[in-house]
């Protein structure tokens, strides 16, 4: 058992690449059993990350599926699909980011796994909803982050459309995804009865972009355009000092009257652009302008010195390298080495969270393809002989570090 507040929980994991592995990965992490089920070419991210030691085992494929136990299926075998059904009739949540059709098609919609446990929590993420025009479509975090309003904010801010560099909307919609889980577990628990959630990441993304720069255009009729003007303008971002870039949020009038005070321009906290919240809202490009003016003639040591005395809310900007040695991630040993059987010590981040309750106990290394199919098939109740006749028909593989 593996402690912590899904301890369990077991779950059986059809997904790929981010959105449905970081869901089940935070579900892992708080002591979930997730089953990894795997084709035999195994899942994308193992290969599309660059160098590894060894092939397979890409630097954001262990990052996204540590604590997890993999095991083959071939799902187009009779074979293979029996064993998902098998696993499904034990398990409390089947999780899947294909499209719909490919699960029909598969014979693996609800009502195909809920044949086998009337209570499984079956929960798909894809897309588009599955009532609009886009509902065949497929996804890819790139294709939503443009479609779903996200580039275009680049674009009204720079005048180039780009994407996040970072999967941001898998990682937003694998976040909803585990919420959603937990809050149908919950009800399982109070009802006795499992259901179907649908996770569209179009619609998801969209919500996520529109809470605030739908803006004027929430009222009907509309008192503006969409757009919240505060975060698109050119000139939010780091700002330059003598000798890098510094980040600051001065927000509150305390805040913003403190900052005006720190770079020697006291005047301008009775300036009528700058004197209130809505006043520097509605001049928020003169009042960013101030920021950059003010911040260039000091080192950012010497202002993140200054602003700390003063109150106003500011941090350094890191580079991504600079992240790896910042001394507060250090106090708090966010980064911590793990000894891998196949990769050998590699860089870990412990959990962001705490729990008064108990956590995880145990860590598991992000496992080769196939690492545990065979135990998985016995606990499943397969026999020695079942399994060797499923290895032997390439319904499953046989993926044991120990095996000779």
């Amino acid at each position: 058992m593996a402690g912590g507040p899904l301890e369990g929980v077991r779950v059986v994991d059809l997904t790929s690449v981010v959105v449905g592995p970081l869901a089940t990965q935070i579900l892992a992490d708080h002591g979930a059993e997730v089953i990894k089920v795997e084709s035999k070419s195994g899942d994308l991210v193992r290969t599309m990350n660059g160098k590894s030691v060894t092939p397979g085992m890409g630097a954001k494929f262990l990052h996204l599926n540590r604590n997890k136990r993999s095991i083959v299926l071939d799902l187009k075998q009779p074979a293979g699909h029996a064993a998902l059904l098998k696993l499904a009739a034990r398990a409390d949540v089947l999780m899947w980011n294909v499209r719909p059709a490919t699960m029909a098609r598969l014979k693996l919609s609800y009502d195909d796994v809920r044949a086998v446990n009337p209570t499984i929590i079956y929960c798909g993420m894809f897309g588009f909803g599955q009532d609009g025009r886009y509902r065949d479509k497929p996804a890819y975090d790139s294709i939503i982050q443009g479609a779903g309003g996200m580039a275009a904010l680049h674009h009204r801010a720079t005048g180039e459309p780009r994407y996040v560099p970072m999967v941001v909307a898998d990682k937003a919609v694998g976040l909803i995804a585990a919420q959603m889980i937990t809050m149908a577990l919950y009800r399982r628990a109070r009802t006795g009865e499992g259901c179907a959630i649908e996770i569209p990441m179009f619609e998801n993304l969209v919500k996520f972009v529109l809470e605030e720069h739908m803006y004027l255009k929430t009222f009907e009729p509309p008192l503006g355009e969409t757009g919240d003007p505060r975060l698109l303008d050119p000139l939010a971002k780091p700002i330059p000092t003598r000798d890098g870039w510094i980040c600051i949020a001065a927000n509150t009038n305390e805040q913003a009257f403190a900052f005006f005070d720190a770079v020697g321009r006291p005047e301008l906290k009775t300036d009528p652009r700058f004197c209130s919240v809505p006043a520097r809202f509605a001049n928020v490009g003169d009042y960013f302008q101030v920021r950059v003016d003010m911040l260039k003639t000091k080192t950012t040591a010497e202002w993140l010195e200054i602003l700390e005395r003063s109150d106003v809310p500011a941090m350094p900007y890191h580079t991504l390298d600079a992240l790896l040695e910042d001394l507060h991630l250090g106090d708090v040993r966010f980064f911590e080495f793990k000894d891998h059987p196949t990769e050998g010590r590699i860089r870990n981040m412990r959990l962001p969270n705490q729990w008064s309750c108990g956590t995880r106990r145990e860590w598991s290394p992000a496992p080769k393809l196939g690492q545990q199919s065979v135990e998985i098939l016995r606990e499943a109740g397969y026999t020695e002989a079942e399994v060797e006749q499923l290895i032997a028909a390439g319904a499953t593989v046989d993926g044991r570090l120990s095996k000779k």
